[in-house]
């Protein structure tokens, strides 16, 4: 099998994530996982509203959607999201102790446009409705660098496909990544996908970080070991 066609095997059978959970929950920690996030999870198990604003209790005001898969420690989605109150955030993350960070910054910053899902990406894609969404962000990707693991990655033509499918014309896909390798696979079958163009113009498009970008904790310690990320902007057609 090509490396291509294990990039397109079906999502249902490959995880994107690898371990669940790692130190024991600070005790706060634990009570905001059990008592706040059952209030902020997305429900998957009943169909998307036909109006996404109404997962909000600012529903009124809330004027478009994004999503923000894998977000670590959750720092850039709660700043995104206290900068931006117009706006409904879906965070997605697999890892319990990332999830439980996020939770207890949604909490200390009263922030009521943030949405949780904890666990798989791609079902959470796969729920959404098509032109959902306003932008979505994927920080950071495990690179899964094993040549025997890429199924695992989680851009892959289907994810791509996926992703495109829930943006609205016009909204944009952007990536993190400090993996030069798995820079260049998310260029491949990002720009072979028809729906997306890369909207860089010289090097510094992608050397610099977007716009209100924060730092995450995870981005300071890639500084620190030498690493240099790379920040793509895809816009949907």
């Amino acid at each position: 099998m090509s490396d291509d066609d294990k990039s397109s095997a079906d999502t249902h059978d490959r995880r994107f994530f690898g371990r669940r959970k790692g130190h024991q929950l600070k005790r706060r920690q634990a009570e905001l996982i059990e008592t706040l996030l059952p209030q902020l999870a997305v429900d998957l198990a009943t169909p998307a509203p036909k109006d996404l604003a109404t997962l909000f209790p600012t529903a009124g005001t809330i004027e478009n959607l994004w999503l923000e898969i894998g977000f670590g420690g959750g720092e850039h989605l709660a700043a995104h999201a206290a900068a931006h109150s117009h706006t409904g955030f879906i965070g997605c993350e697999p890892f319990l102790n990332g999830m439980a960070k996020a939770v207890a910054l949604v909490n200390d910053n009263a922030l009521k446009n943030v949405r949780l899902h904890f666990g798989d990406a791609m079902d959470l894609l796969r729920w959404l409705p098509d032109g959902a969404l306003a932008g979505v962000d994927l920080l950071y990707p495990d690179p899964w660098p094993k040549v025997r693991h890429w199924k695992r990655r989680f851009v892959q033509d289907d994810s791509v496909a996926e992703i495109a499918r829930v943006l609205k014309s016009g909204s944009v896909f952007r990536v993190a990544t400090d993996i030069p390798h798995y820079a260049a696979w998310t260029l491949e079958r990002v720009l072979r996908t028809p729906e997306f163009v890369w909207t860089a113009e010289r090097a510094d498009d992608w050397r610099k970080p977007w716009d209100g970008w924060t730092q995450t904790r995870y981005e300071a310690k890639a500084f620190r070991e030498g690493r240099i990320p790379a920040y793509f902007i895809f816009q949907r057609r």
